[in-house]
């Protein structure tokens, strides 16, 4: 998710009153619920490397072990270096060691949990394994949630401010609601996918598919949708082709052309991986590649991304060396 996204969610979970529990348990919690993203600095790198090192080992269980003992001890340390200063907040909380390394690890844990919902994929278990998990289940950037969590917040903060009782109760409605609206989206994308799977099984697929269907699909995705959270974009495949659709939770499932897979992709991605680090790396990341050769020129994309929107943000091509290409072509 996007950091916004994972800043207010430290802060509901400081206004749902882990902020008293210790001196500066709000700002370890907002930091800590962006300390995974620092292998941000990957997208630094030239091409799309950076595909290959983003949501891996900084996601993963060491780092979540260590991170936030690292956090906790600076904290620490910012209090110190402040108090010998003469700097420290009069009205600050004391300093509870047990609370401040409970809340690193609650906003850190917090982090991979939002980043698995969308269907970009994390690395949960790098470096114990370099599996992609995907929640398929809410779009990167999701407007919904940034409204029930900056409202959630803001009421909470204002009846703070003004002394009222119960002021964490706003935060607490906010991290319900944002649950039960996760929890909703999850059900969508599992009726998507089913309907789809079951759909692409069945006669009626090989009329609205635009042709026969030769083998069940391997694979479906239901792509989440900006805004439209109750609107999803359908993606398929198997061993011989591939194909896209909507789907709409009040009208339905509608699957439109499949396109042909060839039968030598495997051997150009073998190829095209060890003509290009940038190929190499983009077939690491990718989930649904879609890869097609012209001439000497090989191209890839995902299939996840390959809305004219995105332009060639996700999109590698290199040049596979002309003996090569003829021996990865049947």
């Amino acid at each position: 998710m996007d950091n916004l996204t994972h800043s207010l969610a430290g802060a509901v979970l400081g206004q749902m009153g882990l902020k008293t529990k210790t001196g500066l348990g709000m700002a370890t919690l907002i930091i800590a619920a962006n300390i995974p993203d620092i292998d941000a600095v990957a997208t630094l790198l030239d091409g799309v490397q950076h595909l290959a090192i983003r949501r891996g080992i900084t996601h993963g269980p060491i780092a979540m072990l260590v991170l936030p003992l690292l956090l906790t001890g600076i904290m620490i340390w910012f209090d110190r270096w402040q108090t010998k200063r003469g700097k420290r907040p009069v009205d600050r909380l004391p300093i509870h060691k047990g609370w401040l390394l409970a809340l690193a690890y609650i906003g850190c844990l917090s982090h991979p949990a939002l980043d698995w919902l969308n269907s970009y994929g994390i690395r949960l278990l790098e470096p114990f394994s370099s599996q992609w998990f995907y929640g398929d289940s809410i779009f990167i950037i999701d407007i919904w949630i940034w409204v029930a969590l900056i409202a959630g917040v803001w009421l909470s903060r204002r009846r703070e401010k003004k002394g009222g009782g119960a002021w964490q109760r706003p935060a607490w409605i906010s991290f319900a609601t944002v649950c039960a609206y996760i929890f909703a989206n999850g059900l969508i994308t599992g009726k998507a996918e089913a309907e789809t799977k079951s759909l692409l099984d069945s006669d009626v697929a090989e009329t609205q598919a635009s042709g026969p269907i030769s083998g069940a699909p391997e694979m479906v995705v239901a792509n989440p949708l900006p805004l439209q959270f109750w609107k999803r974009e359908i993606l398929w495949r198997n061993e011989s082709a591939y194909g896209s659709g909507s789907y709409s939770l009040f009208d339905g499932l509608v699957l439109g052309e499949k396109r042909g897979i060839p039968g030598n992709s495997a051997s150009l991605a073998r190829e095209m991986a060890r003509s290009s680090t940038d190929a190499a790396a983009f077939l690491f990341w990718s989930r649904m590649p879609v890869i097609k050769a012209v001439g000497a020129r090989v191209t890839i994309r995902d299939q996840r991304f390959m809305d004219p929107l995105v332009g060639d943000r996700f999109t590698v091509r290199a040049n596979v060396h002309k003996d090569r290409l003829e021996q990865a072509l049947p």
